[in-house]
Formats: structure tokens, sequence, C-alpha cells
């Protein structure tokens, strides 16, 4: 059966995001001040498996082995 995966990959707290700095800076300088900001990443993933938990399963083990580095990053997934 096919299923539809949705990876979130976001530093974890307490992790330096510049990125997220700089965009956080331009919108204040835009009028636009906020409290925080942070960013992530998202992937969006067709897979092939027999039920829902081993697709869950199979995206958790692509997030180990190759999309999270899980020293920095979290990450959360959802099956459709």
């Amino acid at each position: 059966m096919k299923y539809n995966v949705t990876i979130t990959i976001g530093l974890k707290e307490g992790m330096l995001n510049p990125e997220a700095r700089a965009i956080q800076h331009a919108l204040a300088n835009l009028g636009f001040p906020t409290e925080d900001l942070s960013t992530a990443r998202l992937f969006r993933i067709t897979l092939d498996a027999p039920h829902a938990a081993a697709a869950k399963r199979e995206a958790g083990q692509m997030c180990e082995r190759l999309l999270a580095n899980p020293v920095i990053h979290h990450y959360t997934i959802e099956v459709e």
C-alpha cells in the first residue's frame, strides 16, 4: 500500500540557527518584529509499505541514517 509521509526536521533547542536570526532581523527591518523564529526542513515522501507503522518506521530510519543529524536535529513523522 502507498503511504504519504511528511518528515519535518528542525534544530534542537539551544542550537545556533543563523538563517533564522537573519530572517528575524530582516522581518524586524520590514516592520514585522517577532519574539522568536526558527526554521525547519520539510520532506514529503511516498512509500510502499504493508501498513502505516512500517511506513513510519522506514521514515525514521531515513532520518537516522541520512536526513537528520540526531545530535543537533529533532524530527517528526506524519503518515497519511
